[in-house]
Formats: structure tokens, sequence, C-alpha cells
């Protein structure tokens, strides 16, 4: 199956238009993600709190472009982090302008001050994402357990709760796969490392060798 070749997510698309969770893949190295059109659909699937934080999925250009305005991110800055979300697909707590506080539907994702934005825009997803512009998202794992690497091992988690979308076919399940790395950008685009990930796993222990392969990437 071709890398790009549109899913079936006819059982996605109607679990999110009923309120419903529903599991997506990513690329590899990232695992299966729990997403829905509401922060308590998301942590009911994962057997957790109603009210604890989940990151918002910025996929949509419209979405992003909204949030702009409350960001407390300098011009350049907000490049970096566009690719950061984009490029890099790593989870980001993004700073909120103090004087212009972010919209009411970003209130699950705010912790300190900051966002936690998820940017990922996967091809074979694009048709689905389109029609779901806003929506929440965590790691796809029951909890207490590790998030899921495989469309089994994301059904065995979550049964009947959501539904799963294969894609194994279009990922390499040998490859190690994790959740996101995490980082905080600062105002003026400096970043630290919060969660190690799939992202970092390549650059080894120390994150500082990673956030240096990013400032080197972003930097042009």
């Amino acid at each position: 199956m071709p890398a790009n070749a549109p899913l079936d997510t006819s059982a996605a698309a109607h679990a999110l238009a009923t309120g419903r969770a529903a599991v997506l893949p990513n690329p590899s190295p990232l695992t299966y993600v729990v997403t829905a059109t509401t922060p308590q659909a998301v942590n009911n699937a994962k057997g957790r709190p109603t009210g604890q934080e989940v990151a918002l999925w910025v996929h949509d250009d419209t979405s992003w472009t909204d949030l702009a305005t409350h960001l407390d991110l300098t011009p350049t800055a907000k490049r970096t982090a566009t690719t950061l979300l984009r490029d890099h697909l790593v989870t980001l707590l993004v700073p909120t302008r103090n004087h212009t506080p972010p919209p009411a539907w970003t209130t699950p994702a705010l912790r300190d001050a900051h966002l936690l934005l998820f940017g990922a825009r996967w091809q074979p997803l694009t048709p689905l994402l389109n029609r779901f512009p806003r929506l929440y998202v965590s790691s796809a794992n029951r909890t207490g357990h590790p998030p899921a690497a495989t469309a089994s091992q994301a059904t065995a988690m979550f049964g009947s709760g959501a539904p799963v979308t294969d894609a194994d076919a279009l990922r390499n399940t040998g490859t190690p796969h994790a959740a996101t790395t995490m980082l905080r950008i600062t105002p003026a685009g400096d970043l630290d490392h919060i969660r190690h990930g799939a992202q970092d796993q390549a650059h080894g222990s120390d994150p500082d060798r990673y956030l240096e392969h990013l400032r080197e990437a972003t930097a042009h």
C-alpha cells in the first residue's frame, strides 16, 4: 500500500461526529493517539478523570491562525513553533499572552499559562482531519499502560470503546515506537525538553543533543 494511500476512516468519522472518541494512527515512530471533539470523550476513553488536561490537535491552519494572537511568541519563535509542530511532530507547550487570554475551547489544554499543542497532519488522514478541524488528543493508552504502537494493541486496549483506524500497512511496525517528545518554547524561541519520546530517542539519553539538532534544523 502506498505510504500516502487514504485510509478507511468511516468508523472513526462516525464516532467523532457522534461525540465519541476514535483511535487514529501517526507515522512511525509515533504511537497511535486517541482523539475526540471534546476533551471529556478523550479522557473517558482513556479511563482517567474527565477534567484532566489534553492536547489541542492544531492540524488545521485556521485553528493555528485563530490562536496566533493569543500566543506570547515573537514572529521568529512562531515560525519555529510551526515547524516543530508540523514537521517534527512534537508535542509543544506554547506560552500565552496575559492580556489576551486564549479562547474558551483551549482551556482543556492550558497548563501554567502554556497551551499543550500537537500539530501532526499525516497525509493518509487528511480527508478525516478536514472534516474535524477542532480536535483534542492524547496518547492511545488506558491509564497505566504504554501507548499502542500497533492497531491490534490499540484494539485490545480500547475494545469497543473507541474504533481504531488500522494504518499498520503504512507504518514500520518493526521499529521502536513511543509517544511524542514534549518540548516547551519560550517567547523568544528557546526550547526546553520536557519529556523523552519518539523524536529524541535516536539522539540518546542527553536531551541537549536533540535540542541542538532542532536548533540547527529550524535555523534555516
